[in-house]
């Protein structure tokens, strides 16, 4: 045990603690005021309707520009720090993708390209190093191997919740092809999400298809659909969420009642999709976004008039995992439950290190008007 825990160490490290970190999320009073969009002066001409001339992409929709509440909603009793103050932004129309990116789709890409994700490179430990503490032992070789983190499905007691490593296990042989392992695969699961992507992977997906990933602002927009101020993606109500959300019932992590009828991950579409026809906003797997990760980003940004197109934070910073730079997830995914993790909510956001993946991480990707028109 204390290998293993010292192994992951080594490797989880780099992993920002997207669920598991829910209930211990810090503050701190570093400043970031330097580091944050700002709207715009002038008087801003938001792109609402879809311009008529321009045709919709295959699987995606368009979200209408609009003007609504990022952030923390004040009747959201399990919103964190992070997510706090709400504060008002304003989205031009853009379009998104109606799904999480499949493997189906993903496959066409690595088809295409003969692009090697992240988890299925060899590691350089001379890289690796220069992102982790100081000193740091360098593991045998054969541990220095491609893999990935994955959940481990087979724990039936838990001593301390604060200790995830007792949930969550480094794979060597786990990536995209083999969400669980080098003896698994996606056979029969084209229309699952692709999972086990870092950065780097759904950017690279992105350049293929002509596409962008979302910013956190455009996420939340999509996410909210017609609604402007909502805490879920069909409005406030909890007790619909089983219908919406593949998240997690029953006893974390070590019962999964399944009453949604997925113990785990799902085929996109398995769930009622959002007002405009988007699914799997929340719940099912999380969602990569091009924002980076500062978790002083909203104390400190001009609230005192709608954010125009935000970009978010230019400079990354997590005290919980100070030795890397991390991009914002967003959705929350079939691990989340409210005892523990309640990341099921628009607002809810968590960090992933730029070269981390997992088998619950996947994305999704926008469009906007001037790509389409090119």
């Amino acid at each position: 045990m204390r290998f293993l825990l010292k192994l992951k160490r080594i490797f989880i490290i780099s992993i920002a603690l997207i669920c598991f970190n829910c209930k211990s999320e810090t503050q701190n009073q570093a400043s970031t005021s330097k580091e944050i969009s700002s709207a715009s002066d002038s008087v801003h001409n938001t792109l609402i309707k879809k311009p008529t001339k321009i045709k919709t992409p295959e699987g995606m929709i368009w979200v209408n520009g609009k003007t609504f509440t990022k952030g923390a909603k004040a009747n959201d009793n399990l919103a964190m720090m992070g997510e706090k103050p709400a504060h008002q932004v304003t989205v031009d129309g853009f379009f998104i993708d109606v799904t999480e990116v499949t493997n189906k789709q993903f496959k066409a890409f690595i088809d295409d390209t003969g692009y090697i994700t992240v988890a299925e490179r060899p590691i350089d430990w001379e890289t690796m190093k220069k992102e982790l503490p100081k000193n740091t032992p360098k593991p045998h070789d054969s541990i220095l191997k491609p893999g990935s983190l994955i959940f481990n499905k087979n724990v039936n007691t838990v001593v301390n919740m604060a200790n995830y490593n007792q949930w969550w296990t480094w794979k060597i042989g786990a990536n995209w092809q083999h969400p669980e392992g080098p003896n698994s695969s996606i056979k029969n699961k084209d229309n699952y999400p692709v999972v086990h992507i870092a950065l780097e992977d759904a950017q690279a997906f992105c350049n293929w298809a002509k596409r962008r990933l979302p910013t956190e602002a455009e996420w939340e927009s999509a996410a909210q659909g017609n609604l402007i101020n909502s805490i879920y993606t069909w409005g406030n109500n909890p007790d619909i969420l089983n219908d919406y959300a593949n998240t997690w019932q029953g006893t974390f992590p070590t019962k999964n009642k399944s009453t949604d009828g997925f113990e785990f991950i799902a085929p996109v579409k398995s769930y009622t999709p959002n007002s405009i026809g988007a699914y799997d906003m929340l719940g099912n797997v999380w969602e990569i976004t091009s924002d980076a990760f500062n978790s002083n980003y909203y104390k400190d940004i001009d609230k005192s008039k709608p954010l125009i197109n935000p970009k978010g934070a230019t400079i990354f910073f997590n005290p919980n995992n100070p030795y890397q730079k991390e991009i914002i997830m967003k959705g929350g995914s079939f691990l989340c439950h409210v005892s523990y993790c309640a990341s099921f909510r628009i607002s809810a956001r968590m960090g992933m290190s730029l070269d981390s993946g997992s088998d619950h991480t996947g994305f999704r990707t926008v469009a906007t008007v001037d790509m389409i028109a090119q």
